[in-house]
């Protein structure tokens, strides 16, 4: 309960804040820390949960956008319409992925790479086909209004992904509390022993698969409509994976609030980086790089855990000089 009474307060205090903050720059910051919790929170379900590391999320976050954006500009469909089909696509992208990988026993890093490779298959492709706008991209149209997901202000975007963020802690919460949950966190201990109590490891990761690829295409059908332009680096690059695989590791794997934690303090050392060493092409990805390693070597439980240590420590103080 303690987890849903911290989801509640995070929406409620979250709520407001375009009423509330008139600066466009920190409306936008908050939209964006937000899209890339609900990208986190899609890995994390798979690499935090089910201990699956993928390093090709892109695979699905391109799939859901340039299914959007197809379908938009090609056939002129409702955005609406174009975001169920992003999570249908991109869900069926990861459950043919997952059929193929762990079909036939891939897991660590043979798995990490196989998404890598799969998500930059799909670059090339769809740098070919002209219905995909091929290396130009697709630019979708300006239709504002709620019916076409488009907002006049970066409000609309805002409370629109702070529902999806809600969303994706209520999945996340459940799935600490569900069998599924239980057989997929056994599956990431240990493979055989969940084999041997009853568990179907290969259906389990292929669900989990399927569930955060679905996440990450439904980010990828947002992205479209805030930004109106897709092209095939944007989709497959390594950016967005990167950014979806860092989100959860700096906030804590396997958590809740991890990915909402992450996504906070990674767009704010971002910033941070900009303004002290400018924006150079590709110097995000060295500072994330770099911020990575310090994670794994000095913070492996995150910034949840390091938060979960210092109040055990603070109260354990308090609770020995009472006594």
């Amino acid at each position: 309960m303690r987890n849903l009474t911290g989801i509640i307060l995070f929406l409620v205090i979250l709520l407001p804040v375009p009423l509330l903050v008139k600066s466009d720059f920190w409306i936008t910051w908050l939209t964006l820390a937000l899209f890339y919790a609900w990208l986190g929170q899609a890995w994390n379900l798979l690499g935090g949960y089910g201990g699956q590391f993928s390093f090709g999320h892109a695979l699905f976050f391109g799939t859901g956008a340039y299914c959007t954006a197809v379908l938009q500009v090609q056939f002129g469909l409702n955005a609406w319409a174009g975001f169920a089909m992003a999570a249908i696509a991109a869900g069926a992208v990861g459950a043919a992925t997952g059929w193929l990988v762990f079909r036939y026993g891939l897991r660590g890093s043979y798995f990490a790479l196989v998404t890598l490779a799969f998500a930059e298959v799909f670059r090339i492709l769809s740098n070919t086909f002209a219905f995909t706008g091929a290396g130009v991209g697709l630019l979708v149209p300006l239709k504002p209004g709620i019916a076409q997901l488009q907002f006049e202000t970066k409000a609309g975007f805002f409370w629109l992904l702070l529902a999806l963020v809600g969303f994706g802690l209520l999945i996340t919460w459940w799935l600490e509390h569900s069998r599924f949950g239980a057989r997929l966190m056994a599956v990431r201990e240990n493979e055989d022993a969940a084999r041997a109590l009853g568990v179907d490891p290969f259906q389990t990761k292929l669900l989990a698969l399927m569930l955060s690829g679905a996440m990450a295409g439904i980010g990828g059908a947002v992205y479209v409509q805030l930004f109106l332009y897709i092209d095939p680096n944007i989709a497959y690059g390594p950016a967005m994976s990167v950014e979806a695989l860092l989100v959860p590791i700096i906030g804590g794997l396997g958590t809740v609030f991890g990915p909402v934690l992450g996504a906070f303090g990674l767009h704010a050392i971002a910033e941070i980086g900009r303004v002290i060493l400018g924006d150079a092409p590709g110097l995000n990805l060295v500072v994330y790089g770099v911020l990575l390693v310090l994670m794994v070597l000095f913070l492996p439980n995150g910034l949840f855990g390091l938060g979960k240590l210092s109040l055990r420590r603070l109260f354990g103080k308090g609770g020995r000089a009472h006594a």
